[in-house]
């Protein structure tokens, strides 16, 4: 398989994974919320600046049906395979458009959130943070009195300065740069393939429908599951190791 030629060439390999690695764990991708509660209601504007601050409410019920659901869920073999391969040394970063910590989860240790985690809550005015179960628990204040809400970027905010930073120069550094289960259309991440790639990187995109940046990779893998992809590759690379 190309994909462990690759990978066994590469001194310096980064992922980037997106909601397609979280779907395959049985995570509802957050743009299809179309069941229950949210049949009626744009999940988009429930995840708001302008939901946190007039419809609070809502905003809390939807969070507490995310956090829920992500309970139910767990790490599938595809990302205990990537936290592997870092413990080998055969990938220095993951750089993630999830929120749910599968990665991490997994073992997973060189992780850059691009947009926040659902696994903690913090105090929108001190900034003290706790575990997510306290929504479950309907824990809605902190200890100063302030609002807590998810630690994940809303519409409305800007993505983390230091993660966008670090992820632009894990993708600087790649000689190898492969994208799980992203469609690409998101920005800055979407900015990240090009970067390595303009820099001297090899691109790799598995991703069950094409992408705007398929012209650019030296590699496409397109509808299979990204956990048989991943799961295929550590096979052969254990036989050319």
């Amino acid at each position: 398989m190309l994909l462990a030629k690759l990978m066994l060439d590469s001194k310096h390999t980064v992922i980037l994974t997106g909601a397609g690695m979280s779907t395959e764990s049985g995570l509802p991708d957050f743009r299809s919320v179309q069941t229950g509660l949210w049949q009626q209601e744009d999940p988009q504007r429930l995840a708001s600046t302008h939901a946190l601050q007039y419809h609070r409410e809502d905003f809390i019920s939807f969070y507490q049906y995310r956090i829920r659901t992500l309970r139910q869920c767990q790490p599938h073999a595809g990302h205990r395979i990537l936290a592997d391969w870092e413990a080998r040394g055969l990938i220095q970063t993951v750089i993630t458009q999830n929120v749910d910590g599968f990665h991490q989860q997994a073992g997973s240790r060189k992780v850059i959130e691009l947009h926040g985690s659902l696994r903690t809550v913090r105090c929108a005015r001190c900034n003290q943070s706790d575990e997510s179960e306290a929504y479950l628990d309907d824990t809605f204040s902190c200890t100063c009195g302030g609002f807590l809400r998810p630690s994940v970027v809303l519409f409305g905010e800007a993505l983390p300065a230091e993660a966008v930073e670090q992820a632009w120069r894990a993708a600087e550094q790649a000689k190898l740069f492969i994208v799980l289960g992203s469609s690409l259309q998101v920005s800055p991440a979407n900015q990240l393939p090009l970067i390595a790639k303009r820099n001297g990187a090899q691109l790799v995109i598995v991703n069950l429908e094409p992408t705007e940046l398929d012209e650019w990779a030296d590699l496409v893998i397109q509808n299979r599951k990204i956990g048989d992809v991943l799961a295929e590759t550590d096979r052969e690379l254990e036989q050319r190791i």
